[in-house]
């Protein structure tokens, strides 16, 4: 593959789009059609009590709004919708009001040494606010529900109460485990849940997605993680890594632009590849 340095994202996006659209093979993934996980090993937390494995999901905006509508989120008002770059004029063809993001990177060698290496220091870290929700994954291939999870689970209080029945999954679930409960013992609550394997079953299975879903032990390459404001701090959500990782301040009106801040980083610490993509939580147009 040609040395990717010097290309804008938007080329890097276009080039991916197009290869991936011109192949048959499930292991090169389109901006509307992605697969989300990897083997369980790294894609998934080892756990001795839990060794499980889920079907993958698609990073295919209208199954996933569908999928999050079936949770119980009303999707009249926000909606998962794709971003084409991290430049200024792909951000602006999303309705203002952003509240998370989530992003599809590769599971390369390089993504993943600096991952090792993040969360090394994430366990000498201490904690950090405890309004933030934040789930360990221990299910293979579950990386699309946990980062549906950490996205919704933490919009602004307002629009949880209008988007989340509390008699609905979502808002069982989450009334379940809250914040303050550590990242494993969410885990533990979710992993008891049969209800929603069955409903992550039916999204990898639905007729609005453009692959097959495969065998469930296929070697996938690619991590589904999300970004999200808390209390005006910008913090990365990975079911992989020990805790939230925070990038700094963020408002309500800059969050997009700094949620690309943080999937450009990832770009660029592995230049090389192009498998990337980005959704947006947005409110809904009036169009």
């Amino acid at each position: 593959m040609m040395k990717q340095q010097n290309y804008s994202t938007s080329l890097k996006l276009i080039i991916f789009l197009y290869y991936s659209l011109a192949t048959s093979s499930c292991s090169h993934l389109s901006s509307q059609c992605q697969y989300m996980e990897k083997k369980m090993s790294p894609e998934a937390t080892p756990s001795k009590s839990v060794e499980r494995k889920w079907f993958p999901l698609e990073s295919n905006p209208d199954n996933l709004n569908k999928y999050i509508a079936n949770l119980g989120f009303d999707t009249s008002l926000y909606r998962f919708t794709d971003v084409f770059s991290t430049e200024d004029w792909a951000l602006e063809m999303i309705p203002p009001g952003t509240v998370a993001v989530v992003f599809l990177y590769p599971l390369s060698d390089i993504q993943e040494k600096f991952r090792r290496e993040e969360n090394e220091i994430l366990q000498k870290e201490e904690s950090m606010d405890s309004s933030v929700w934040h789930i360990k994954q221990r299910i293979g291939n579950a990386c699309g529900t946990i980062g549906i999870l950490h996205a919704l689970a933490n919009i602004p209080e307002a629009l949880k109460v209008a988007a989340i029945p509390s008699d609905s999954w979502l808002g069982k679930f989450y009334s379940s485990c809250p914040a303050e409960y550590s990242s494993i013992k969410k885990a533990e609550i979710l992993e008891a849940d049969k209800e929603i394997e069955s409903k992550h079953d039916a999204a990898t299975c639905d007729e609005q997605n453009q692959t097959n879903r495969g065998a469930i032990d296929d070697q996938l390459e690619t991590h589904f993680v999300a970004i999200v404001n808390v209390n005006g701090y910008l913090y990365e959500l990975d079911g992989r890594k020990e805790k939230p990782v925070l990038h700094g301040e963020t408002t309500a009106e800059t969050f997009l632009k700094d949620s690309a801040k943080v999937v450009q980083k990832f770009m660029e610490r592995d230049p090389d590849e192009v498998r990337f993509t980005i959704l947006a939580l947005a409110p809904c147009s009036n169009e």
